[in-house]
């Protein structure tokens, strides 16, 4: 087990940060890194690091801790151990999930990099299947569909068709969400990365799969799915509009940075949808980035 965390005075300043980095680059390298940001996610974090610590391939795991004040970040130190991880916890303090994905990439030294929703749960195949589209001609980025906890054979099999369907029709539109997203990771460098800068509004799961099919092309399979909490959210919408996913349907193929940077950017700038409203409650604003 490997594991950097805010127990280890060396990880307190810049050059135990540079310690920490050396120690990683020292391992062998897997193919894959998980990257969990996570804000007050204290009732769902050990299930989902449980599930991952479960996967048939081998995975560093980079937790993103956010700003929680619910004791979050002790409970994925907690499952890192329990479960003998390889494992970076740091500590995000600008606020929003962009910047917790931007802060994490930083640490990534594989070639794959999987984003994963600290209330999801991943199949034990779940890599392995990312990995096997990844290795396809031209893919840079694998997509998996979302299914209720507990569902049947037959449940995932409707949604794979759903999934699939959508994919063969609009090839040129991401049909997954940030929790089932996985990249090459020379690939979502090369366009960026998360980068509030870029984009700092909600859907970002959906505009940096733009950016990165500029370089490739999206694949799903059956195969690859994931389970997201059913729990219920206490934030206001977020959701864009019917009127918007039309434009965006009819526009990605030919004229989506149009659709991102000039039409939808606008609207939800107006609406003032930014990225930190993707989480759940209200938290002190600080700024900076630290290895915790």
């Amino acid at each position: 087990m490997f594991l950097i965390n805010d127990h280890d005075p060396l990880s307190r300043s810049a050059a135990g940060s540079s310690i920490a980095a050396r120690r990683l680059d020292r391992r062998p390298t897997p193919l894959w890194t998980v990257l969990i940001p996570f804000f007050n996610e204290r009732d769902y974090l050990a299930a989902t690091i449980a599930s991952l610590a479960a996967q048939s391939v081998r995975a560093i795991m980079i937790l993103v801790d956010n700003g929680s004040t619910d004791g979050s970040a002790e409970v994925a130190r907690a499952a890192v151990r329990a479960h003998g991880l390889d494992a970076l916890v740091i500590t995000e303090t600008t606020p929003g999930k962009v910047a917790a994905l931007r802060a994490g990439l930083g640490w990534v030294r594989t070639r794959y990099v999987a984003t994963c929703d600290a209330d999801t749960l991943y199949p034990p195949h779940y890599l392995a299947e990312a990995e096997r589209l990844l290795q396809r001609d031209r893919c840079v980025v694998a997509g998996a569909y979302f299914v209720a906890p507990g569902a049947d054979q037959a449940a995932l099999d409707a949604e794979a068709r759903k999934i699939l369907s959508a994919a063969k029709l609009l090839p040129r539109q991401c049909h997954a969400g940030g929790a089932g997203q996985c990249f090459d990771v020379e690939a979502l460098r090369a366009v960026g990365g998360f980068d509030a800068a870029i984009w700092g509004y909600i859907l970002e799961d959906h505009e940096v799969i733009h950016r990165t099919m500029t370089r490739g092309r999206m694949l799903y399979s059956q195969d690859l799915w994931c389970m997201p909490s059913p729990r219920e959210r206490d934030r206001e919408s977020i959701r864009w509009t019917l009127f918007e996913r039309l434009v965006y349907s009819a526009t990605a193929p030919w004229a989506g940075s149009w659709f991102f940077y000039r039409f939808l950017a606008r609207r939800l700038q107006r609406r003032k949808l930014l990225s930190v409203q993707m989480r759940e409650r209200a938290h002190q604003h600080v700024e900076g980035a630290a290895v915790a």
